[in-house]
């Protein structure tokens, strides 16, 4: 997770000046991670730094600040009465609409005592800047931490393109179960406006299309796809298309008798056993149920255990 700075433009939009409050340390066992956040404005709040008492503290805090930017520490057991056992540092700052164009960067520096009255920008320690020369060069991206009195975030980019066909009851579920993950980009498919509800989550990008297939070549090689119109003829047009363009991971709602239909007339349409075999039908866990919140879960269930493997994959093949 990094600095989500379309979360926080999103709120400033709608609540004015709001105070981030972000995990910039901890010792021992924490609710969260360090750089987990929330965002806090007058009469609600965005994301969480873990709940309970430390959470309704730390929100309450942030209402009443006056200092652009506050460092606190917290023991979490003889402080807030939490059972954790550690210690959490926190960093809560104000922000206004005129400090966005400040934060364009991709990875964000910024000292956790500013002054008020401070004319010149302070320099950032060199610590820091080894730090982030050195990962540069690796290619790579820093983790949220706190450096010689500095925050160092890298600014959120979604990791995975997820594409979603359909805005039936399925699609509306897993939309609503999927669009709160962090790492997701979620674009949206169905055949028209009317087919999708009067909302949708944040975050999700809707396309309707009148010919939703023609808008496959439109989609990055490696994005994952769940297939699940209203009609299988669609359904086998999609998934033809789509075994024609490429993807990382392409999944389809259905029954045996389904896929064994699909499977017969995708080999008679040119693909071969192993290129069908990438399609994974059906999606979600069926042991769970049939209800379109129960498939959804289970569907959310298997991308997350799917995107760890690959993180723990691509941790080994760094170490070897």
């Amino acid at each position: 997770m990094g600095f989500d700075l379309e979360n926080l433009r999103a709120h400033m939009a709608a609540h004015g000046a709001v105070t981030r409050v972000v995990i910039a340390g901890i010792r021992g066992s924490s609710p969260r991670e360090v750089g987990a956040a929330m965002l806090v404005w007058e009469g609600g709040q965005s994301g969480t730094i873990g709940g309970g008492a430390l959470e309704f503290e730390a929100a309450e805090s942030a209402r009443k600040q006056q200092v652009r930017s506050h460092l606190s520490t917290h023991a979490l057991g003889p402080d807030l009465g939490q059972c954790c056992g550690g210690s959490v540092t926190l960093l809560s700052e104000i922000y206004t609409l005129a400090d966005l164009a400040e934060l364009e960067e991709d990875v964000i520096l910024r000292p956790t005592k500013v002054s008020e009255d401070q004319v010149k920008e302070p320099e950032p320690p060199l610590s820091a800047k080894r730090l982030l020369a050195q990962l540069r060069g690796q290619g790579q991206s820093p983790a949220p931490q706190l450096i010689d009195g500095w925050m160092l975030e890298p600014v959120h980019h979604p990791q995975t393109d997820l594409w979603i066909w359909g805005a039936g009851h399925v699609g509306r579920a897993l939309a609503d179960v999927l669009a709160p993950l962090p790492d997701l980009a979620i674009t949206w498919i169905d055949t028209g406006i009317e087919r999708f509800p009067e909302h949708s989550p944040p975050g999700v990008r809707r396309l309707p299309a009148a010919e939703p297939a023609l808008l496959v070549r439109h989609a990055p090689v490696n994005a994952q796809h769940l297939v699940l119109t209203y009609s299988h003829e669609l359904d086998l047009t999609l998934c033809h298309a789509l075994l024609l363009h490429g993807f990382a991971f392409a999944g389809l709602i259905g029954s045996a008798t389904k896929w064994a239909r699909f499977r017969s007339r995708l080999a008679a349409l040119g693909h071969s056993t192993a290129e069908i075999a990438r399609i994974t039908c059906p999606i979600g866990r069926p042991s769970l149920g049939k209800h379109p919140q129960m498939i959804a879960v289970g569907v959310a269930t298997d991308l997350l255990a799917r995107a760890a493997e690959q993180k723990t994959t691509l941790k080994k093949e760094r170490c070897a």
